[in-house]
């Protein structure tokens, strides 16, 4: 049976990437990182699904066909981990498809790529 091993995200300047997501995550470059490319893994070996970030010119999308999905507990963390990551340089977007009720806030990375936390305790 096939798994997802690994998200790619295209990203304007790779190592800024880097550094972003390996603080936001608390993961680790798998092996050196390149101008162009970088592999990042879950520290110490722990399971997870890697996040590659490739080197491109392609523009953001303001509706991404495809972003990833943070899980909080509830909303106290959603919120305390909304504050660090834009403390870490994420940006709220302002997300003209929220519904009334919603359970997700839309942050973009230092590069600009949507993606959004979750309170997986709203139901």
């Amino acid at each position: 049976m096939l798994r997802i091993g690994t998200v790619v995200m295209g990203v304007g300047d790779v190592r800024r990437a880097v550094d972003f997501w390996t603080r936001a995550l608390g993961y680790v470059p798998r092996e050196a990182v390149e101008d162009d490319w970088a592999v990042l893994v879950p520290a110490g070996g722990a399971p997870g699904t890697h996040l590659a970030l490739g080197l491109s010119e392609t523009p953001v999308q303001r509706h991404p066909r495809i972003h990833l999905d943070l899980y909080a507990r509830d909303a106290a963390e959603q919120a305390a981990e909304v504050e660090r990551l834009v403390a870490l340089g994420a940006e709220r977007v302002d997300w003209d498809l929220y519904p009334a009720d919603a359970d997700f806030v839309v942050l973009a990375d230092t590069e600009g790529n949507r993606f959004c936390v979750i309170d997986t305790s709203h139901g």
